[in-house]
């Protein structure tokens, strides 16, 4: 299992090895003793897992507000994406900078956002499956989020036509929220 920091602080690139044979493949999706190593979260309270029926499907940019703000560990079981991570971290040097990375469950990669960042997705195939790990339960009234095509944040999603919720679409701006990471 490779850690890798990207250039958000805080946010990693996982990778695992996989091991293949004519049979499929067998893979180690999380160490909790390379985690620790790496002084990255172990303590996960909640597994999740998303099902999007077709490409260009887009959730998010969302978060959970303090004090239950999340730390996402992000991983693709079927199909692919586009992971998208949002800085809120009003400290940070990187406040409203995003990354995006291509996960899918042919590269065997996932992404560790912590606590403080907005997180999205848009599908590049059909019949889609994403595993999460959370580290605090979900809070329905500290749920919030950031439009998907706020222009402040110009994330650089792929060319297609979006499949959203409206609760998605009537996110609020970067610029309008008001929240303390």
């Amino acid at each position: 299992m490779m850690i890798e920091p990207l250039e958000l602080e805080g946010v990693y690139l996982i990778t695992s090895d996989a091991r293949r044979d004519d049979r499929g493949y067998f893979v180690r999706s999380y160490d909790r003793a390379e985690f620790e190593a790496a002084g990255l979260m172990t303590n996960w309270v909640q597994d999740s897992i998303s099902f999007n029926k077709r490409r260009d499907t887009i959730r998010g940019l969302h978060f959970q507000m303090p004090p239950r703000a999340e730390t996402k560990l992000v991983r693709v079981t079927a199909g692919a994406i586009i992971d998208v991570a949002v800085d809120l971290r009003k400290s940070s040097l990187s406040y409203g900078k995003f990354l995006s990375v291509d996960l899918s469950a042919d590269n065997g990669r996932a992404l560790y956002i912590p606590a403080g960042f907005a997180h999205g997705f848009q599908t590049l195939t059909d019949d889609v499956v994403i595993a999460y790990k959370i580290d605090v339960p979900y809070d329905a009234a500290l749920a919030g989020g950031i439009r998907w095509n706020d222009e402040t944040l110009d994330v650089e999603w792929r060319p297609g036509t979006p499949i959203m919720s409206e609760r998605d679409k009537g996110l609020p701006l970067l610029a309008d929220l008001e929240i303390a990471f």
